[in-house]
């Protein structure tokens, strides 16, 4: 476990990634080349039905300050610049979206023994201003996440939640969507290999539960395997293999139990680094 009880984003995460992490139905390759100067260039392709997405990741190095441009499909371009402890537990992201006049936005992450918080503020006339902060230990962590939009002077978001972490265990109960959702969500290592993992989640407003149960399992140092289902009778499983050092290769199915007369959806991807 890390010193502090890091940032709001990071409460249920073990959870989250567990259960939906490189989980997909889509065909996706992606491919990472360095230059000699060590600019990465990662390439990604994905084809969703009948339609083809791609776009360009170029990031830059220096010291610790780090630049990501991001061309799509669209022509939409991304710019991301990460500089990184410009003070002691500091970071500054400033990120903006071409030809989108209202992305830009700065954002500060600040991490301490006891507590982990973000703000960020969008750069225009009347910005959108995001706080979130948790307060506490790296065992035991209280937060809220909130949103306020100056133009129309409202909440946009306001979220709360509670993580508890020890050596092989971490449950996490959040209060989202203004108070209509509840969501706890657990995580526990049963051996080195294996872990399991569920999450409920409550809806005020529409009374409906929704329950996700998981399991990931090692096979080998380089092959996982993990399986979810969930109340509404879909059931799915993912094979990942590390067939050389970080480019993985990943197939992944779903289908309905409940339609079983359906056909299943199939994921392939494919990350290839030197």
């Amino acid at each position: 476990m890390g010193k502090g009880p890091g940032l709001y984003t990071e409460i249920g995460k073990k959870t989250r990634d567990l259960l939906y992490k490189d989980y997909n139905s889509d065909h996706k390759f992606t491919i990472t080349t360095y230059s000699s100067t060590g600019v990465a260039i990662t390439s990604t392709g994905t084809k969703k039905g009948d339609f083809f997405l791609a776009d360009v990741n170029t990031q830059l190095k220096n010291k610790n300050i780090t630049t990501d441009f991001k061309v799509d499909t669209n022509s939409n371009l991304s710019t991301t610049i990460t500089v990184d402890e410009p003070a002691p537990g500091l970071k500054t992201i400033f990120s903006f979206k071409v030809p989108d006049q209202r992305s830009g936005k700065v954002e500060l992450q600040y991490l301490h023994d006891y507590a982990g918080i973000s703000t960020s503020i969008g750069l225009t006339a009347n910005p959108v201003v995001n706080f979130s902060g948790v307060i506490g230990t790296n065992v035991l962590g209280l937060g809220c996440d909130v949103a306020f939009d100056t133009k129309t002077g409202n909440f946009t978001k306001c979220n709360a939640g509670l993580s508890f972490t020890n050596a092989d265990l971490t449950a996490s109960l959040t209060l989202n969507d203004k108070g209509d959702f509840v969501n706890a969500s657990y995580y526990h290592t049963v051996n080195p290999s294996t872990a399991v993992g569920a999450e409920v989640t409550h809806s005020f407003s529409t009374n409906e539960n929704t329950i996700t149960l998981g399991t990931q399992h090692s096979l080998d140092p380089l092959t996982k395997l993990k399986a979810r289902v969930n109340n509404s009778g879909k059931a799915s499983a993912l094979l990942q293999h590390e067939w050389r050092p970080k480019s993985l290769f990943t197939i992944s199915g779903e289908v309905d139990t409940k339609a079983i007369e359906k056909s299943a959806k199939v994921g392939l991807a494919l990350a290839l680094k030197p």
